[in-house]
């Protein structure tokens, strides 16, 4: 007589078979061992094989009766117990060597939840014979007679299907190892801590896409790197020699020469050379990201599926890319699509800020998968020069592990770059190769010319709006966002853009697309303009800023050829004296001083006409070394994340204080104004959460509680129902009473209170 057997759901609303789901995992992991064929493991057949086995049995334990009930809707005795703690046993009963059926059941039991939470459920939840336990066991549950609710004909059956048959043994609770793994993870014996490290963060991978119905992995092809090939000019030395270089390299070369596309020729080598792995461009302003991933995405005709964009603004930039479009249920489904893409495995390429990197090492929540994510990949950093001590420290320290321990191949590209953090990151790399523009293109690049102006630049309006009354295309760079909006406010233009970043999502990002037109005379920004925005005026005066960040500024005036040749030299006028505030934005009076002899210098030769091939002088004379505080700083830094990372970053063990200390370097939170309350209001209640969240704008951290106990920012709540289901949700916001407008941002020193009732 035939038995039925029963089929066990993985997942409920809408139900999905245990079976169903391991296939789908399956699909995932088909698609991983293509894209990621330089892991750092000696045998990689066997690494592909027990992960196989790790999605097949991460799930066995949901054929729990009770846990059947739940997903059913039914009343069920389930007591909030974890499912992964009945998938482990099935484990011990396969014909395997202990280490490797050890890697296997540490990866499934950390495949949600880490080890001293699940240490903890064990401690108040199980009874154990053994005295392992030192709590009173009554009210506890007894583990043979919850195994005795796993459908055990079903897991036979199933296994089967995978050609997988067990050895017949009891089902032995696993809290001994659990317990064992939480006191020393890093110690554990019997099993390679590497594998077990891309193991943990693999399977999650595969679980985690398939549950979100992403079964594919993208990997760069030729055709993706066919339009660095065809141009109408023939390659720049530098661009040539990455594109013959396997290996790591620095690569230094003026702005606007192309550095992007020798890194793409040089990624585009080491795939060809080496094999595929992800790719991470990595920036270090938003603003730049979201223009970069515009640029790669059009050019490798990526269809959002090549190339990827990550940061912490995310959300929002989703958001304003379907800004045109009705709302309706399809577009939200492809708006949560993109952005699950993107965060998941999907487009070889991603653009991101190095934190989205540096939280995994830092050990975050889910780390492991960000670990895989990197093995065997490529980093390109682009403006490594951008970064303060600290972050700086933080990323040699990323570059460091990910070359000793995930086989990841560096590149380090700026225009400007002091000699001695060039040494500092030369130490993380170990091995690489220099390249450098050729002398011919340093010279060819003559594009500006120097002027250090007296005076404070608020001193010299009239100057700017002569200048745009003879028809040239004006950027000023102010160092606070209240001297941009002064300034702007000041001079008239045919069509003006003022930058900062005191926007909101929203409108920045309009502004940042409307900058694309060359109708736009005038610019007034401030450090938002040094990213890589593809602008291009003809002259700039700019407030004091050290070199490197001038330099930046300056990148964005002649910037474009025609017909292959730059214009003559255009003016860059630096003013030489500074407001009181800008002591609070560049600290370190000593390199403005260094800076300004700097342009004096500059200024005495040649009439100001500055060779870019000179640059690197200059930029050593303003930074022969990090200033004895600086020096402080990256040290400190540098030597505890270190150790932090060798001695404690573990599979399955998160840290609440690690997320503290990565969380504190962001300054900034974000407040809604005042006017926007009832659009926001709105929006949450039509369940437009993404585009609610950009209506907010980021302030620092100090003006943030210096405006609270004023009472220029208040607490509020919203209640408004889902959509999708009967329920309603309530959301705490911060609001601000200052003035807000599109056209200028958040306006600090201008009351603005809401007529709207609060509520609390």
């Amino acid at each position: 007589m035939t038995t039925i057997i029963q089929e066990v759901l993985a997942k409920s609303g809408p139900p999905i078979s245990l079976k169903q789901h391991i296939d789908e995992c399956l699909r995932v992991y088909e698609s991983l061992r293509k894209a990621f064929g330089r892991l750092p493991i000696n045998d990689a057949d066997r690494f592909w094989r027990l992960l196989r086995l790790g999605i097949i049995f991460h799930d066995l334990g949901k054929s729990h009766s009770e846990f059947q009930k739940m997903l059913s809707g039914k009343r069920a005795d389930w007591y909030h117990q974890r499912h992964e703690l009945f998938s482990v046993p099935f484990i011990d009963q396969l014909d395997l060597p202990e280490e490797d059926k050890l890697l296997l059941k540490l990866i499934v039991a950390g495949h949600h939840k880490d080890f001293n939470l699940l240490f903890n459920f064990i401690q108040h939840s199980y009874k154990n014979g053994e005295d392992l336990f030192s709590f009173s066991e009554d009210g506890k549950l007894d583990w043979v007679e919850e195994t005795e609710k796993l459908n055990t004909d079903f897991v036979h059956s199933l296994l089967h299907d995978y050609g997988i048959s067990l050895i017949q043994n009891p089902l032995t609770p696993p809290f001994e190892k659990i317990n064992e793994y939480s006191r020393k993870p890093v110690n554990t014996s019997c099993v390679n801590f590497q594998e077990l490290l891309l193991a943990a963060g693999a399977l999650k991978q595969c679980d985690h896409s398939a549950s979100a119905g992403i079964f594919k992995v993208n990997i760069l092809e030729e055709k993706h790197f066919n339009f660095l090939y065809d141009t109408k000019w023939s390659l720049y030395f530098h661009q040539k020699k990455a594109s013959e270089t396997n290996g790591n390299i620095v690569l230094i070369a003026p702005t606007g020469s192309g550095k992007t596309e020798a890194s793409l020729m040089w990624l585009h080598r080491q795939i060809k050379e080496n094999g595929q792995g992800r790719t991470f461009y990595i920036l270090p302003f938003t603003a730049s990201i979201n223009a970069m991933f515009e640029r790669l995405d059009d050019k490798m005709h990526g269809n959002n599926e090549i190339v990827g964009v990550v940061h912490g603004k995310l959300a929002e930039y989703i958001e304003s890319r379907f800004e045109k479009e009705e709302y309706s249920v399809k577009n939200e489904i492809l708006k949560r699509e993109l952005k699950e893409s993107y965060r998941a495995l999907v487009p070889p390429l991603k653009v991101a800020t190095p934190f989205q990197l540096l939280k995994s090492i830092f050990g975050l929540k889910g780390f492991e998968k960000g670990i895989f994510e990197m093995s065997g990949g490529y980093f390109i950093f682009d403006e490594i020069h951008a970064y303060d001590p600290e972050v700086t420290a933080q990323i040699k320290v990323l570059i460091e592990f990910a070359i000793r321990f995930l086989n990841v191949n560096v590149c380090l590209m700026t225009a400007t770059l002091p000699t001695f953090l060039k040494n500092e990151f030369a130490g993380a790399i170990g091995t690489f190769t220099e390249i450098s523009a050729d002398t011919t293109l340093y010279q060819s690049f003559i594009r500006h010319r120097i002027k250090v102006a007296e005076g404070l630049l608020t001193d010299h309006i009239a100057d700017f709006q002569k200048r745009l009354a003879n028809g040239d295309k004006v950027l000023v760079v102010c160092n606070t966002v209240k001297q941009a909006q002064t300034i702007y406010n000041n001079l008239e233009a045919s069509r003006k853009v003022l930058l900062h970043g005191a926007f909101n999502g929203v409108d920045r990002n309009t502004k940042e697309k409307e900058l694309k037109s060359e109708e736009v005379k005038l610019l007034v920004g401030t450090q938002a303009i040094e990213v890589s925005l593809d602008i291009d005026y003809d002259v700039i005066f700019t407030e004091p800023a050290p070199l490197d960040a001038l330099l930046q500024r300056f990148g964005r005036v002649n910037r474009h050829r025609v017909n292959g040749e730059y214009r003559p030299p255009c003016d860059c006028i630096v003013f030489s004296e500074r407001n009181e505030v800008d002591k609070y934005i560049y600290k370190n009076e000593e390199i403005i001083a260094r800076t300004l002899d700097a342009l004096r210098e500059m200024e005495s030769h040649n009439s100001g006409v500055v060779a870019e091939i000179d640059l690197q002088k200059y930029i050593d004379q303003v930074y022969p070394d990090w200033s004895v505080k600086d020096r402080e700083d990256f040290n400190r830094v540098y030597t505890h994340l270190n150790a932090d990372v060798m001695e404690n970053l573990a599979p399955f063990i998160y840290d609440s204080h690690r997320e503290e200390e990565f969380e504190k370097q962001f300054d900034g939170v974000k407040v809604l104004p005042s006017k926007l309350i009832n659009e926001y209001r709105e929006l949450l209640e039509a369940n437009k959460f993404i585009k609610a969240e950009s209506l907010k704008v980021s302030i620092s951290k100090q003006r943030f509680a210096s405006l609270i106990t004023k009472e220029g920012i208040h607490r509020d709540v919203t209640a408004f129902q889902l959509l999708l289901k009967d329920v309603i949700k309530e959301q705490p916001y911060y609001i601000i009473d200052r003035k807000y407008d599109v056209e200028l941002g958040l306006q600090l020193d201008t009351e603005e209170k809401s007529s709207v009732v609060m509520i609390f």
